[in-house]
This record gives structure tokens, C-alpha cells and sequence, in this order.
């Protein structure tokens, strides 16, 4: 964990490297990652408990899903161009708005969309397609389909059914290096099971991964 590594470097610059102007440099540079990376994970934490504690209380407002997608491509824009993606937004001319929280859409799109840009391969498209559909499974209703693909390396089956389980990872020594918690995933499953939505993972290994989100666009009884 984040805490025991910091407790390492702490005990190793109060003994053998006490005196190690170059070890000390080296060691701040990892404390500095290792802090940001316990912020990540204890934040994660906190909105997996508020999202946990509200699960059975149905949202109200409306949120705009087309103008949340536009502004997490906005602020993503620099990291995808930094790790050579390329993100293409597709949608219908209108789309409807949805009964939601705007703030918990906005991160369950964060997630999905981030991930698709840090796990998607060099010189690649993450695309990001809305369409109405209605009679899906496990949605009652007409609905919005949110789909983001990535072009990565896949994921294997048999890890499919436990990608929204805390702190499950595919590889857990990608996942820490791209300063992944183990949490988003998790976040995302309540999320969208709180909006009586539905969340379908669909991979191929050396093709890429699609997350589709269906959220329904009216009112449904919990």
C-alpha cells in the first residue's frame, strides 16, 4: 500500500541514506508519488461510501449527457494527445436529457473515458458513441447508449464478471504505474446501478475493450 511504502522511505532516510544527498532526492521524488497515490485511493474511497450510502435513492435533476461527454474530451484532450489517441465523439443530432445527478454521470464517463486513453494502444482511436435504443436488457424503457471503445490490448474473459470488484485489477503492476486504485470501476458499477442503468463490458484480446453504459431517459420505479 501507499502507506507502507512511505513508511519504508521515511525509515530508510532516517537510517542508511540519512547522509545521502543523491538517495534523498530519490527517495522525495517516490514519497511525492506514493502521497498522491493515498490521495487518489482515499478519495476513491470516500465517493465509493457517498455512492454506496445513496445506491437505493433514485437521483433527481436532469443531466445533458452530449454536454458532459464535450467537456471530459475537453479536459482530457492534452492526456490523450500526450499518449497519441485520438478521441472521436459520435451522437445523434438530438439527444435526450436523462433524470440524473450531473456530477456522478460526469464521473462515471470520466473513468471510462480515462481509462480507455491510458489502456488504449500508441496512434489510436478512443471513440465515444451515443444512440437511443429502447427494449435492452436490464433497462426499462428507451434509454441512451454510451459507448467507449478503446483499441488496446483486450482483456481475457474469465476477467470480465469481476472488473467492478474493489480493488480488482487485470494487472495490478500496469494498473499502480498509471496511478490506478482498483476503485473506479466499483464507483462506476453503483453509479449506474443508482440510475437503474446498466453497465455491459464487452472484450477481445489484441482488439480492444467497449464499455457501454444504457441509462434510461425516464423515470423508472426502483
Amino acid at each position: 500500500s501507499p502507506l507502507t511504502a512511505l513508511s519504508g522511505f521515511i525509515e530508510t532516510l532516517q537510517g542508511p541514506a540519512k547522509d545521502d544527498k543523491a538517495a534523498h532526492e530519490r527517495f522525495l521524488h517516490l514519497m511525492e508519488r506514493e502521497a498522491q497515490r493515498m490521495n487518489r485511493l482515499i478519495g476513491d474511497l470516500l465517493s465509493l461510501s457517498k455512492v454506496e450510502v445513496n445506491e437505493r435513492v433514485r437521483p433527481t435533476g436532469t443531466a445533458d449527457v452530449v454536454s458532459i461527454v464535450q467537456r471530459i474530451i475537453t479536459t482530457l484532450s492534452a492526456q490523450a494527445e500526450e499518449d497519441q489517441k485520438t478521441i472521436v465523439f459520435r451522437h445523434p443530432g438530438e439527444v435526450a436529457a436523462i433524470p440524473g445527478d450531473e456530477d456522478e454521470i460526469l464521473q462515471v464517463f470520466q473513468n471510462l473515458i480515462e481509462n480507455a486513453i491510458k489502456y488504449g494502444a500508441p496512434d489510436t482511436e478512443v471513440s465515444v458513441t451515443i444512440d437511443h435504443v429502447d427494449g435492452k436488457a436490464g433497462v426499462r424503457g428507451p434509454a441512451l447508449s454510451i459507448a467507449v471503445q478503446d483499441q488496446g490490448p483486450g482483456i481475457s474473459n474469465e476477467h470480465i464478471p469481476r472488473l467492478t470488484e474493489r480493488f480488482y485489477r487485470v494487472d495490478d503492476s500496469r494498473s499502480r504505474d498509471i496511478g490506478g486504485t482498483g476503485l473506479g470501476l466499483a464507483i462506476v458499477k453503483h453509479i449506474i446501478s443508482r440510475h437503474r442503468g446498466r453497465l455491459m463490458i464487452m472484450s477481445e484480446r489484441d482488439k480492444g475493450s467497449t464499455f457501454t453504459v444504457l441509462l434510461p431517459i425516464t423515470n423508472v420505479a426502483s
